[in-house]
């Protein structure tokens, strides 16, 4: 088993506790009980050599060691068990067999590859372990729990799938590219993975209906390091706006690339990268205007964001990846559900998770009749935040938690902007 981190000193890791607790909030504080028992164990497969993976994996430690102060789970002492996802299918799934089959873990969290996760995913029906999704997005997860109930109802997810993405993007285009900044052409430069040509379809299918034209639909192998040949087909395209569709690409490269040759096409969208809080000085500040999709940034989106990011960022050294919270979330919907049912089975446990009405860090929790978060006013739904001077996020869109007025790139300085 993998140790949960720790903090080095025991009044100073207690105080946090109690912060990550009251964002986190596994429930009613209630005092610490003798843990007896065997430990209860929870395994998570990330990406762990990259920052999302690993902030993930330092979430989840956090939520585990605060559930584990007020006395466990069901009274039980929480352990962690670890597998790295890499970026390899295979490798991938034989992490999660390991989680499985060896480390004989009671539920999963975590999961960011998709194809990986489907991939995975009848090894996870057989053994009915109780699993919550953070990362991975394709719709094809939630498609086969609705069609095969009996088989995948173990399977629950706490971040926004693909097709509720595309449609916060689609609100987005429609209402700040198309509605305040007149800018109708749009550009995709998509990654050669199943969630993003998800989006890419829904974007060129819906992009009429809002008013906008998609110029050019680019997509990218993720060992793509050249991005010249895509940026110029983009800018001969007409395209006033770039959307790009990335996790696994190497969007710093784009980025770089973007702003050394003063592409006069303002630019944004969905990167893995560009949510981490550090991307700013990974990139030298050359992000400086792009627009990036988050599922939540340092701002008042409920109570418990800024306290969740401020804490997160004491105890770790900087803000949060989006993994992070939907990891820390993930956890605490399970236990609460288990807390609620009180017992492991499966089976029980499912019946309570699926009457799950949680407050997260990016909003309130709630499954679909497909185990995935409901997206909408209230519940999970996109920000869009502008890389501004200095490495701070502006929110631009939803317009009613604007945060600030957009800025453009030097070189587009006569470009309109919203306030």
């Amino acid at each position: 088993m993998t140790p949960i981190p720790r903090l080095p000193a025991t009044g100073r890791r207690t105080a946090l506790l109690g912060t990550l607790g009251g964002v986190a909030g596994f429930g009613l504080a209630r005092p610490a009980l003798a843990q007896s028992g065997q430990p209860i164990r929870i395994g998570m497969s990330m990406p762990l050599q990259v920052q999302l993976g690993r902030d993930a994996r330092a979430a989840l430690g956090f939520a585990v060691e605060e559930v584990n102060a007020r006395g466990g789970l069901l009274g039980r002492k929480v352990e962690v068990a670890f597998a790295d996802e890499t970026d390899n299918t295979e490798a991938g799934v034989n992490g999660v067999r390991k989680l499985l089959n060896d480390d004989k873990v009671d539920a999963l969290v975590g999961h960011y590859t998709s194809g990986t996760f489907l991939a995975a995913m009848p090894h996870i029906a057989r053994a009915k372990r109780v699993t919550v999704i953070v990362g991975a997005s394709s719709p094809a997860i939630a498609d086969r729990v609705k069609q095969d109930y009996a088989r995948y109802k173990y399977i629950f997810r706490t971040t926004m799938n693909a097709s509720n993405q595309s449609a916060d993007v689609l609100d987005f285009v429609s209402g700040m590219l198309v509605g305040e900044l007149g800018l109708k052409r749009i550009g995709i430069v998509a990654e050669n993975a199943r969630w993003a040509q998800d989006i890419a379809t829904l974007l060129v299918e819906g992009a009429a209906k809002v008013g906008a034209q998609v110029t050019v639909n680019e997509t990218v192998d993720n060992s793509t390091t050249d991005f010249s040949p895509i940026l110029s087909r983009v800018r001969s395209s007409g395209a006033q706006f770039m959307m790009t569709l990335l996790a696994h690409s190497k969007g710093d490269l784009l980025t770089k690339q973007w702003h050394d040759t003063r592409v006069p096409v303002l630019w944004g969208g969905i990167d893995g990268r560009a949510m981490d809080a550090d991307y700013f000085n990974l990139v030298d500040g050359k992000c400086l205007s792009m627009i990036a999709a988050n599922f939540a940034v340092r701002a008042p989106i409920t109570p418990r964001t800024i306290p969740f990011f401020d804490s997160f960022k004491e105890r770790t050294g900087h803000f949060p990846s989006y993994t992070a919270w939907t990891s820390a979330n993930g956890f605490h919907v399970y236990a609460q559900a288990v807390e609620r049912a009180k017992t492991l089975d499966a089976d029980a446990v499912v019946a309570e998770m699926e009457r799950t009405n949680y407050e997260g860090v990016e909003g309130r929790i709630e499954f679909d009749d497909r185990h995935d978060a409901r997206s909408g006013p209230g519940l999970l739904n996109y920000v869009f935040a502008q890389w501004q001077p200095n490495g701070e996020r502006v929110v631009l869109w939803p317009k009613a938690i604007r945060s600030g007025a957009m800025i453009v790139p030097p070189w587009l300085s006569d470009a309109r902007t919203p306030g």
